[in-house]
């Protein structure tokens, strides 16, 4: 009798104990979720958290605070989210660079990006585009790697360490060329030094200038760079086409610290995953340039460390780092 008693009293004083330790989970959300967004306001990243915003608050039952912490390549954002609590009230909205690229090609970025987050929700994809001057020899992806072997070839990005820079290398070291990098301030330099044809060759984003040079037949799109064609660019064979294997796409992901519970990650997941699958929302997404897209929170911790594999030694190979 004293031992079932015993027994009884301890399982009581077990289940008071776990108690508190699942109370969060059972009312989360109950105050403002804060979303840092790594940019300054008016980018592609910002505009795509403030188009989730209304629907992500209207699924968790709290308003969602977007924060702009902008500045050191994304690095004071980070670090605010690596700080934070895990209890899901302190989000970070980024892309693969900041996780893959970030951490190994700035200075003391000091961070890693598989094991300082926890990936909760994809949001979206965007497949670059390979563009080459008019004057350039070759209306496919074939055509401008036979001309690069022949002829000495120059490529435009964004600035040292920029996604742009890091696809270009893996392009030229898949296709067995060699390449003289020159960089720029920003997109819009590198599409007016193309089209100048101080360059031979361009991997980049999309954008309406750039779609316009086209039109005006002063740009060639050879190719995209996801692995399989963009909605976004009908009829655009890929690079993997030729180079089987070759990607490099650009992917838009909300995390947050390390060590997030489990079943707070699920509910934000189910949250966010609701509200990418909105027809408006996915409308809304293409006029950015990215496609919506979902996956579970284990297949999103896949994408991580398969970006990680892919561009660690792109950036080791071809010695890429900032001050």
């Amino acid at each position: 009798m004293r031992s079932s008693i015993r027994r009884a009293l301890l399982a009581a004083v077990a289940l008071t104990a776990l108690a508190p330790l699942a109370a969060p989970a059972q009312t989360f959300p109950d105050h403002p979720i804060r979303l840092l967004i790594p940019y300054a306001a008016g980018g592609s990243t910002d505009n795509m958290a403030r188009v989730l915003q209304e629907p992500l608050q209207k699924a968790l039952g709290q308003p969602v605070i977007i924060e702009n912490k902008a500045g050191a390549s994304g690095l004071l954002a980070a670090r605010e989210v690596i700080r934070a609590k895990p209890d899901g009230y302190t989000l970070f909205f980024v892309n693969n660079g900041n996780l893959a690229v970030t951490p190994a090609v700035v200075k003391d970025a000091n961070y890693d990006g598989v094991k300082d987050f926890t990936p909760i929700a994809l949001v979206s994809s965007a497949a670059m585009v390979a563009i080459v001057p008019a004057s350039v020899p070759a209306n496919d992806i074939k055509g401008f790697i036979e001309y690069a072997k022949a002829n000495p070839v120059a490529y435009a990005s964004a600035g040292i360490g920029s996604f742009g820079q890091l696809a270009t290398e893996l392009f030229a070291n898949r296709a067995g060329v060699k390449m003289t990098h020159v960089p720029y301030k920003g997109q819009g330099p590198t599409t007016t030094a193309v089209v100048a044809g101080e360059v031979q060759l361009l991997i980049t984003t999309p954008s309406a200038a750039m779609n316009e040079f086209i039109h005006q037949k002063r740009l060639k799109l050879l190719a995209v760079t996801s692995p399989e064609p963009s909605p976004l660019a009908p009829g655009t064979p890929t690079i993997a086409a030729t180079l089987p294997g070759y990607a490099a796409e650009s992917w838009f992901a909300i995390i947050g610290p390390a060590g997030m519970p489990a079943d707070l990650v699920a509910r934000l997941n189910a949250a966010i995953n609701a509200a990418v699958q909105l027809p408006e929302i996915q409308q809304r997404f293409t006029t950015f340039g990215v496609v919506a897209k979902t996956t579970t929170p284990q297949k999103l911790t896949q994408m991580v460390a398969e970006e990680v594999t892919r561009w660690t030694p792109v950036i080791r190979d071809n010695n890429i780092r900032t001050d």
